[in-house]
């Protein structure tokens, strides 16, 4: 295979993950946070959390609720993109999302799972 194809199929593998990841957060319920990981694991790609975060630096603009999107400990490590530091938990606090002393959102009550894709049976 010549450079220019493998270039622009990896550019398309690349786009198509960031669209799965913005379907997944368009999900998000008001009121509700979900992790960089578990939108990876939804997306079929365990391991690609910063990928996810890539993809919503992306998308500030993009009118997602990507302020619902945290670290597995709660911790809102996406908020330096926001523009102020504080809006990220400001936009939380506003849909009664609850932190902890430490500042961090506290999963057992507000974490959302999103669901998991259908995939197709492969036939024997």
């Amino acid at each position: 295979m010549n450079r220019e194809l493998l270039k622009n199929n990896d550019s398309q593998m690349k786009q198509d993950f960031f669209d799965r990841v913005y379907k997944i957060v368009a999900k998000i319920p008001k009121g509700r946070v979900t992790t960089y990981g578990a939108i990876a694991e939804v997306c079929g790609i365990r391991s690609s959390a910063r990928t996810v975060g890539w993809a919503l630096n992306g998308a500030k603009m993009s009118g997602l609720p990507c302020h619902r999107v945290v670290n597995r400990n709660g911790v809102l490590t996406g908020k330096v993109h926001f523009g102020d530091i504080h809006l990220m938990e400001e936009l939380l606090r506003s849909e009664g999302v609850e932190f902890d002393e430490k500042g961090c959102v506290i999963m057992k009550k507000y974490f959302w799972q999103p669901p998991m894709r259908n995939r197709k049976k492969k036939k024997v």
